[in-house]
């Protein structure tokens, strides 16, 4: 179906994971796609991947920081000069780090709190103009972790909880203007997230078994299943969802310890 024909998203962290997936998805779809990473190897991989259909143009790459104030001013100004819109707004970008409160550093919390939350606070406001404009939406890649507690992890909790409230205060601010904001909330996901936070093979190969019994379906999930997810939210058939925060998680947050 071509759910985005001539519309354009722009998707940040797609040079790899969920970013990725989404990419690739949205493209089957016919979405005119800006492709925002900091990896310029990896951000051409996932454009050569995202083979243009109905009359969609190559992929934009933006080699950009989401936590640099100028390179997010670059990000929506180098979409509008080539694309001249915005219709969609994926905020994907983000990073997890392990720490408690005794073991966590407050370096490391403003690091997660300025890439997973004061980020997409900055280029959402650059965008919302040209989104109010062609009455477009936006989708917020959250955790089941901004819905429930778990130890270990205490900023990447406050973040992707923050996010979740973001998101529906955005939906409310802006729904008399017809843009709508949802958010996805994955559980543990096969990407490169937990090693990036410092999880060596061995451990992430336990904590992938380990997560088996973690998720009422028995299983992780895959980026494909987050992006057909990012794909519905961002698309006319969820009209009428505005400041949803959707789990994507095979139950994940509906578990209780027994």
């Amino acid at each position: 179906m071509a759910d985005f024909e001539n519309k354009v998203i722009i998707i940040t962290g797609a040079s790899s994971g969920i970013g990725a997936g989404a990419a690739e998805l949205l493209a089957s779809k016919g979405a005119w796609l800006a492709l925002v990473g900091r990896n310029v190897e990896n951000l051409k991989t996932v454009a050569d991947k995202c083979t243009p259909t109905y009359g969609a143009p190559e992929p934009l790459q933006i080699i950009a920081d989401v936590t640099n104030e100028a390179d997010v001013k670059r990000i929506v100004d180098t979409t509008i000069e080539k694309f001249q819109k915005i219709n969609v707004l994926v905020n994907n970008a983000g990073i997890l780090k392990s720490g408690s409160i005794e073991t966590g550093t407050l370096e490391d919390y403003d690091t997660i709190m300025n890439v997973n939350c004061r980020s997409i606070f900055n280029l959402t406001k650059l965008c919302i103009p040209h989104l109010i404009a062609t009455k477009g939406n936006i989708v917020n890649v959250s955790s089941v972790n901004g819905m429930r507690s778990f130890a270990g992890v205490l900023a990447y909790n406050m973040s992707k909880s923050a996010l979740d409230q973001f998101t529906q205060c955005v939906a409310l601010e802006l729904a008399d203007k017809t843009v709508r904001c949802n958010s996805v909330n994955p559980g543990v996901i096969v990407t490169n997230i937990h090693k990036n936070g410092g999880m060596n093979d061995a451990a992430y190969a336990a904590f992938l078994e380990h997560s088996k019994t973690t998720h009422a379906l028995g299983r992780v999930g895959q980026t494909r299943e987050v992006a057909e997810t990012i794909a519905f939210l961002a698309s006319e058939r969820a009209s009428f969802i505005t400041g949803a925060l959707i789990p994507c998680d095979g139950g994940r947050h509906a578990m209780c310890p027994r």
